[in-house]
């Protein structure tokens, strides 16, 4: 079996490669929702830490007048728009129509001119309007956070990869619930999809559009 450092440089050599920052970004903050936030709840995670990284991005985004799209999880009373996803996922009963847990987190106010987009499957793209939006608005990256890294982040990093859009995935502001899961998804998503980058770095790029506009 390979050792872990012959694993880095395996991948090095064969996937040792960034795309970088595009010239028209928008931000995503994905299922950033109470579930998540509470520890009553099966889908508790303890990711305050991701939610403030993100939110210190969105004040950057905001302030350089780069798009924030929200998304969520949102099902029928019975389930039944949740397809197979409702079937094998169990938590996922959080996001019925009114259960509470679906609402966002104290400290998370959407803006009256932001786009909130409810899905019923882990990525963001699917079955939803997301990737023709972001056509329309001419954006070509993507900077993913949220919630969790081997879930509805990394689905939506690979939709986005697939649908031509630059994927950046904010390391400090995307959390899971367990540190193995984090990491070894960060780990894939850089390898193979997008970019795994700081947080600074990703303000300080942001900071770039204001230059621009």
């Amino acid at each position: 079996m390979t050792d872990k450092t012959d694993l880095m440089e395996n991948y090095r050599k064969a996937y040792g490669n960034g795309i970088g920052f595009g010239q028209r970004p928008a931000l995503i903050m994905i299922d950033f929702v109470r579930a998540y936030f509470d520890p009553e709840c099966e889908l508790y995670a303890d990711v305050d830490d991701a939610l403030a990284s993100a939110l210190r991005i969105r004040e950057a985004a905001r302030a350089n007048g780069v798009p924030v799209i929200y998304t969520n999880v949102t099902y029928h009373p019975d389930g039944s728009d949740g397809g197979r996803f409702f079937q094998k996922a169990k938590p996922l009963h959080n996001f019925i129509r009114g259960n509470p847990m679906g609402n966002w987190p104290e400290g998370l106010e959407v803006g009256d001119d932001e786009l909130v987009i409810s899905k019923q499957y882990p990525s963001a793209f699917f079955g939803t309007s997301l990737a023709s939006t972001l056509t329309t608005w001419g954006i070509d990256t993507l900077i993913h956070t949220g919630l969790s890294t081997s879930g509805c982040v990394r689905a939506t990093c690979v939709d986005c990869c697939s649908h031509g859009f630059i994927p950046i995935i904010a390391r400090e502001g995307v959390g899971d619930r367990h540190e193995a899961p984090h990491e070894s998804n960060l780990f894939d998503m850089n390898a193979k999809y997008g970019d795994v980058v700081g947080e600074q770095e990703i303000l300080d790029y942001l900071q770039t559009m204001k230059q621009k506009s």
